[in-house]
């Protein structure tokens, strides 16, 4: 199969998540999407303090309805810091016949070489790279110098392709920009989120009273 991965806090999981997701499966001709929720991101602090298995079960709520979309607990069950690298190699060594399709904002794929062992990822996975209508930026452009020899470029295409046969592809997405801190914000001034997040999830958030000012989880 072919297994987009969607990783991040989800801290709330939103309705610009779920349309990114639709835009690459269908752009990529994926199978599934698999979304990953960071346990301990090691780039950002988690805001909210909320737990891994609150945000699991949000993920899990926004996407009960959509089969082709499952939810991966892996980083939760392994703890510690949650190394993009470490959970794709521990994928490929469980499903050695997939093909994955790691699905990454522009801005994070900008930061790429921050990462630890960036190198390794372009020889575990293909690299989905969202971005915008009308970008036009040369794809090498973002490539941190230490690997870019390691790439060609196919322009009809518009993909870098790795030594190791994956590719990075760039896939234009339409989502209204919408933020996981914007809705903490709203629910915190007791503003509604019922456009900004699937129902499921404003059910979940009310029910354990996630987000409030002062108010502590349950």
């Amino acid at each position: 199969m072919n297994i987009g991965l969607l990783g991040g806090t989800f801290n709330p999981i939103h309705n610009g998540h779920l349309h990114i997701a639709r835009e690459v499966q269908k752009n990529c001709q994926l199978d599934q999407v698999w979304f990953v929720p960071t346990c301990n991101p090691p780039h950002k602090q988690l805001d909210g303090d909320i737990s891994f298995r609150h945000r699991l079960q949000m993920v899990e709520a926004a996407i009960a309805d959509i089969p082709d979309f499952c939810s991966c607990d892996i980083e939760g069950q392994r703890g510690g810091r949650s190394y993009s690298v470490t959970t794709l190699e521990q994928l490929r060594a469980q499903h050695p016949a997939d093909n994955f399709y790691f699905i990454m904002g522009l801005d994070s794929f900008r930061d790429i070489g921050t990462w630890k062992s960036y190198p390794r990822l372009f020889e575990l996975c293909h690299i989905v790279v969202t971005a915008r209508p009308g970008f036009h930026g040369d794809p090498r452009a973002f490539l941190p110098v230490a690997i870019a020899e390691r790439f060609c470029y196919d322009a009809d295409a518009k993909k870098l392709r790795h030594v190791a046969g994956f590719t990075v592809i760039f896939v234009s997405h339409t989502s209204r920009d919408i933020s996981s801190t914007e809705i903490r914000e709203a629910i915190s001034c007791g503003e509604s989120i019922e456009q900004l997040v699937p129902t499921a999830v404003v059910e979940y958030i009310d029910q354990h009273r996630l987000y409030a000012a002062a108010t502590p989880p349950t």
